[in-house]
């Protein structure tokens, strides 16, 4: 009879974790059990980030539309209320974009939030 390995299994195991590891520095990228650790807490990393991503931005966005709303003489919270109240469903994503690259309509937008409160 023949002994049985898994040395085949082994080499590509080892092969592909190692290929994911490209671009690591030192050791994570050349010793298999090290880049193993780095590759999964890097999966945990993205795991986390994909989701803080989201509130990352709408961060960014509400202040952007803060600043805009400020220079309009009314402030963030004031015109959320009054778009609200207003019926308007315009998202912060899409008010952040026209408080950059059209202030003559973000403009409109905040006589109307004005005016319906």
């Amino acid at each position: 009879m023949t002994r049985v390995t898994s040395a085949v299994e082994r080499k590509q195991r080892h092969k592909s974790r190692l290929h994911a590891a490209k671009g690591y520095v030192g050791g994570r990228r050349k010793l298999y059990t090290v880049a193993t650790e780095a590759g999964r807490k890097a999966m945990q990393y993205a795991y986390r980030d994909r989701r803080n991503r989201k509130r990352d931005f709408r961060s960014l966005w509400i202040v952007r539309i803060n600043a805009a709303a400020r220079e309009n003489g009314i402030t963030y919270g004031q015109l959320i209320d009054g778009l609200t109240k207003a019926g308007v469903a315009l998202d912060r994503k899409a008010l952040a974009d026209l408080a950059i690259n059209d202030s003559a309509a973000f403009t409109r937008i905040v006589e109307v939030a004005r005016a319906a409160r």
